[in-house]
């Protein structure tokens, strides 16, 4: 998946990744140039429908094809449903809880701050977004040498799921617990991209 306008995906599916109200595919819910909005457009094989979905879900979580395989392959060793760990271990990773929790607005903000080390997770700088989170860490913004970045957090409406339990005021979250399958809003059919990377 190459880098470019950030919507351009949305519009291929035709509702928007990550559930933003302003993006160009409520207006325009279809692929981008002239042939996109042709009525007769061919329908995917079931391949196209798997590469597809897997797209979505590195679209989301703005995941590398190289890190979403690395995460793959370590949810699928061990014991347990390989998709249920795959979204598991995806939404705890740092960045993903950056976002999730508001500490952040969007999932490209949360990334950067985590690289540019404004995030601390247990008091400690962590500038890794892959860096895999437990239940009982703490994440926060150290306000005092990053008040711009504690202030954006302050201002964000997300609202935080069951999972983790946010301290707005102080810019902290605490990872309560491990997230259910059902718990977590990525809007993907995570069994197609399992048997994507199963094939």
């Amino acid at each position: 998946m190459k880098q470019g306008p950030k919507h351009r995906l949305c519009r291929r599916l035709g509702s928007c990744v990550w559930g933003d109200p302003k993006c160009p595919s409520v207006r325009r819910p279809y692929s981008a140039g002239q042939h996109g909005n042709n009525r007769r457009r061919r329908k995917l094989s079931t391949y196209g429908e798997l590469l597809l979905e897997k797209q979505k879900l590195r679209a989301h979580y703005q995941l590398t094809e190289r890190q979403l395989r690395y995460v793959y392959k370590q949810a699928k060793a061990g014991a347990g449903a390989t998709g249920e760990k795959l979204l598991r271990y995806i939404e705890l990773r740092l960045s993903s809880v950056v976002y999730r929790s508001g500490l952040a607005p969007t999932i490209f903000a949360a990334k950067q701050a985590v690289s540019h080390r404004h995030i601390l997770v247990d008091g400690k700088i962590v500038n890794r977004g892959g860096y895999r989170l437990r239940p009982g860490q703490v994440v926060s913004i150290n306000a005092q040498v990053s008040p711009t970045i504690a202030d954006i957090a302050r201002s964000t409406d997300i609202k935080p799921p069951a999972y983790l339990e946010a301290d707005k005021e102080n810019c902290r979250v605490l990872v309560a617990r491990e997230p259910l399958p059902e718990e977590i809003p990525a809007g993907v059919e995570i069994m197609r991209v399992v048997e994507f990377y199963a094939r």
